[in-house]
């Protein structure tokens, strides 16, 4: 049998007996990584992760928060009690629905940090009609049981042995998930080496963000980016992109955001000798980017991406 049929034969299997059936007891970079959002029509969450990594317990969470992020993304707020339940940042969980044969995919937007302070993750979806992102947005409430398996070989997990490297992310649309939460994942890591100088930690370099969408309103956590920038300005940046606005950009907005697509001249100007690439978006752009990289000297071990569509 193959590695798929057997991911969609366990899937099946989770829920024949609801959630309590099936739960069992308590390097640096990753590879290049591709994965497609799910659509109706193609191919699973599961069929196409199936030669990724994931790990082999499956979690039992409850949504403590819902908060809607725009008018076509919902943020879900899990509280995953069990202690032995971990990930790295940019990882995606396996999200099963009880019920449900359909497995989502999402991937995580929140850093491991959250999880070991508050216990919880967060996890933002776009609404489709694919049965798990289309139950979050329709059906989903506060005190819904559910569970969670972490996948995903694109991540970014430095150890303490680890130079520190420049952070070049690069996001578009939704594919600001998994880069958000190495952001995040990024700024922990800088207060940590402030707050535990007697402590080997791994101090990050310079972070910087590139985040294109359609307009400011599909801006995903452009707050909280905003913030992590002003808390470290000698060593987070980012520029947001808007590619179709039509409304006057907001105030407190304008100097961070810039019309138009990522341009080569901006790529280049973040290229330094210690920059290690992470892209998340559609195809077109990450083959651009990266192709444009290459073409400037940064070696294929240095980028790393994860396509969705």
């Amino acid at each position: 049998m193959s590695a798929t049929c057997l991911l969609n034969t366990a899937a099946r299997n989770l829920f024949s007996s609801g959630i309590a059936g099936f739960l069992r007891p308590g390097t640096l970079y990753s590879c290049t990584f591709s994965r497609q959002m799910t659509t109706p029509g193609r191919v699973d969450h599961l069929q196409r992760t199936a030669s990724n990594f994931r790990q082999m317990d499956v979690f039992p969470a409850r949504v403590c928060g819902i908060i809607n992020e725009s008018a076509s993304i919902r943020r879900l707020r899990l509280e995953v009690p069990d202690p032995n339940f971990s990930f790295r940042a940019g990882q995606w969980v396996d999200f099963f629905i009880p019920g449900m044969q359909k497995v989502g995919g999402f991937s995580m937007c929140s850093a491991p940090g959250l999880l070991q302070r508050e216990g919880v993750i967060e996890l933002a979806v776009k609404f489709t009609e694919h049965p798990p992102a289309h139950w979050i947005h329709t059906k989903c409430a506060l005190g819904a049981q559910v569970a969670v398996r972490v996948g995903g070989d694109f991540y970014f997990d430095p150890t303490p042995d680890n130079s520190p490297l420049d952070l070049l992310l690069i996001a578009g649309g939704v594919g600001i998930n998994p880069l958000y939460s190495m952001l995040l994942h990024a700024a922990d890591l800088k207060r940590h080496s402030h707050t535990h100088t007697t402590d080997r930690t791994y101090t990050p370099g310079h972070t910087h963000l590139l985040y294109s969408a359609k307009n400011t309103q599909e801006l995903l956590f452009k707050s909280s980016i905003i913030e992590v920038c002003k808390e470290f300005p000698e060593t987070f940046s980012g520029n947001f992109h808007v590619t179709q606005q039509t409304a006057e950009i907001e105030q407190e907005l304008q100097p961070y955001v810039r019309y138009g697509r990522i341009s080569e001249a901006q790529l280049e100007h973040c290229l330094s000798e210690r920059t290690f690439c992470y892209l998340c978006g559609p195809p077109p752009m990450i083959e651009s980017v990266s192709n444009f990289l290459r073409s400037k000297g940064l070696s294929e071990d240095r980028i790393r991406y994860e396509k969705w569509w």
